[in-house]
């Protein structure tokens, strides 16, 4: 039985050979997970009772089990390369619709705007809410696609945020007090067309620890050729320390004791539009943060949330996962957040060649989400996960199984001579 016994082992060294050289040939490929050959004893006869008497008969191989270690994190600096530190797989839709997953992140665009994997499968993930930015992961992933014709509709500004600190040093006296112009301020607002109008802030103390607001020092012609002095929109409060009240549509009797937040509302006209738009743009004006020092007057903060339309200029995936577009009108806004799969037991997987697998109900039921959260790991941007694959250590794996393989055919060899002896016995 000999032959039985080497001949098994042969085929088992073979498969052995395989595996490594496998392993070998991949030491390059992104998301490349290496496999290891399991080996188990045959016997001749199994159970308590023949034990003694049982006959190996060889070697059998039970499985090649993948071994899903940590690749090494490698920076590309490609804008569309995203690696995963952690236990996570990329969830792709394949060119017949059914579900993919795989470690490697080197992604790219095509001509449609998807977001596809090298294998021409589609990358998954959550779309964005607006208005709070969060993904929305109620819903089932999708295929992410931003073409190049990506549009960013006008938004009308609704919110302006100012912080200031406005000199404690300046007089209200009447005859003293400095010209209305001479602490101002201005910001780009736009209507619902993304027209812009320019929204110009004046402040004149008008009473002690009191600032009257102005959106306009013009004077104002009531149409009969009378003008008369511009009217304040709104006063800023602060107290004996020069930390601000609020700000009011008129001056409260009393201050108030506790400091008030809320912003106030203004409505002013949209110049610059010659269409048929909303007349005027109104908004809400937040001065938190304000003071009242004696420092010169300066301006700390000053943005608004409206903006023109515009189109996609850039892409870039952030190390969260978002999808950040970049538009030619200034606006950087996260559209999307790459999807993540986990599983309970990695190795139940089947792969499928090209770098991805398949699930099968080994694996478990499979768990969408987020980079950050969970089980799924981290995402590095601009970097690739490298093969897992020990070059030195497949090379000595190599050479021990090809030891193997030798071993077993010289015992064929020493079993054919022993053949030999008995068929020439005289």
């Amino acid at each position: 039985m000999s032959f039985q016994q080497s001949l098994a082992g042969l085929n088992a060294a073979s498969k052995n050979l395989d595996t490594v050289g496998h392993n070998i040939a991949n030491a390059s490929t992104p998301g490349f997970k290496r496999s290891r050959l399991e080996f188990a004893e045959s016997l001749a006869a199994a159970g308590e009772t023949a034990a003694a008497t049982s006959v190996g008969i060889g070697v059998s191989t039970l499985a090649t089990t993948q071994m899903f270690m940590q690749g090494d994190i490698k920076s590309t600096g490609n804008n569309l390369d995203v690696a995963i530190n952690g236990n996570g797989f990329f969830m792709l839709e394949q060119v017949d619709g059914t579900m993919a997953f795989s470690r490697a992140g080197n992604f790219q665009r095509d001509r449609e705007g998807f977001i596809k994997s090298m294998t021409n499968d589609k990358v998954l993930g959550y779309s964005v809410d607006p208005e709070t930015n969060q993904p929305l992961t109620g819903v089932a992933p999708a295929p992410l696609k931003f073409s190049s014709s990506h549009f960013l509709p006008a938004r009308a500004t609704g919110e302006v945020s100012v912080q200031l600190n406005l000199d404690a040093r300046a007089p209200f006296d009447p005859e003293e007090k400095a010209a209305l112009g001479t602490y101002g301020t201005s910001v780009e607002v736009y209507d619902s067309q993304g027209i812009s109008t320019a929204l110009n802030l004046y402040f004149s103390k008008s009473d002690s620890n009191t600032w009257e607001i102005y959106n306009s020092i013009e004077s104002i012609d009531d149409g009969n050729g009378n003008l008369t002095e511009p009217e304040p929109v709104g006063y800023m409060i602060f107290d004996e320390n020069g930390v601000m009240l609020g700000v009011f549509d008129e001056v409260p009797n009393p201050f108030p004791e506790e400091p008030s937040l809320e912003p106030i509302s203004m409505t002013i006209p949209t110049i610059k539009n010659p269409n048929d738009p909303p007349e005027n743009i109104t908004f809400n004006i937040d001065f938190l943060g304000s003071s009242q020092f004696g420092t010169n007057f300066a301006v700390s903060k000053l943005n608004q949330d409206g903006y023109t339309a515009g189109f996609m200029s850039n892409l870039n995936i952030e190390k969260d996962g978002t999808v950040m577009i970049s538009y030619s009108n200034g606006m950087k806004r996260p559209e999307a957040r790459i999807a993540l799969a986990g599983f309970p037991n990695q190795q139940g997987l089947e792969p499928i060649g090209e770098n991805k697998w398949i699930s099968t109900m080994s694996a478990g039921e499979m768990v969408a989400g987020l980079a950050e959260t969970g089980i799924f790991g981290t995402l590095h941007s601009g970097a690739l996960e490298e093969s897992n694959v020990d070059l030195t250590s497949e090379l000595v794996d190599l050479m021990t199984a090809q030891r193997y393989y030798q071993s077993n055919a010289q015992a064929i060899k020493t079993q054919d001579q022993v053949f030999n002896t008995l068929v020439n016995l005289r």
